[in-house]
């Protein structure tokens, strides 16, 4: 059997690509195969989210703390 882990962020302790990664844990220690695919719905973290499916980085520079 194969489970696709599909989770948003769990706000203030996991981000999506952490959550999935728990999940799969999870479903491959009960013996069965597991898809990470983490989700955003346009919150926080869904830069990262479409970043880590494109395989790409962001860099941003900023020129003091407030912007």
């Amino acid at each position: 059997m194969r489970v696709v882990c599909a989770p948003n962020a769990y706000k203030g302790s996991l981000d999506a690509r952490a959550a999935a990664a728990a999940l799969a844990r999870g479903v491959r220690a009960a013996g069965a195969d597991a898809v990470e695919v983490p989700v955003a719905d346009g919150g926080d973290g869904t830069l990262d989210v479409l970043l880590g499916a494109a395989g790409a980085a962001a860099r941003v520079e900023v020129l003091r703390v407030t912007g």
